[in-house]
């Protein structure tokens, strides 16, 4: 189940689940928390990595998004699919306080809080993706069904 020793949260989650997944360790630079470094060191395509987004709607309060590496969140589409008339990330500094994770190693597995959670729809053309295991220089690869189906999440078009 796991290539590396390391044991996040996230990762005791999905093994207390049953979920199958492989930890896969990179080297992160503290001045380059962008999502094509992780890509990068991966040896991946960028659009099989998932970065972690927690935004804050009109309406329904704080909500994940989970969108390829290379785009960005599509803030009328998300708040549409949300049930918000407007969502907005949240603060950076607050990002710890909301999720328990902190920039560069948020996972949509064991945020502080169950989040309504939405994965844009490209996420399903892999039989595996990449998002973070919930700390800086270790990624999660995991069946997209498993990880949409395990954080109950939504797949939606909301990354552009």
């Amino acid at each position: 189940m796991r290539s590396s020793d390391k044991k996040t949260n996230a990762a005791r989650l999905l093994d207390k689940a049953g979920i199958r997944y492989n930890l896969i360790p990179y080297e992160f630079d503290e001045n380059d928390l962008a999502v094509q470094h992780v890509a990068d060191s991966l040896g991946q395509d960028i659009a099989r990595v998932f970065k972690t987004l927690v935004l804050h709607g009109d309406k329904t309060g704080h909500l994940v998004c989970v969108i390829p590496g290379d785009k960005e969140v599509e803030l009328k589409a998300l708040a549409k699919v949300s049930g918000n008339k407007k969502v907005e990330m949240i603060a950076m500094k607050d990002l710890l306080s909301v999720t328990g994770y902190i920039r560069g190693g948020c996972s949509p597995v064991g945020m502080k809080k169950r989040f309504p959670t939405f994965f844009h729809s490209t996420a399903t053309d892999f039989d595996t993706i990449y998002v973070s295991a919930g700390v800086r220089g270790l990624q999660i690869e995991i069946s997209p069904a498993d990880l949409i189906g395990y954080v109950s999440g939504e797949i939606a078009d909301v990354a552009i």
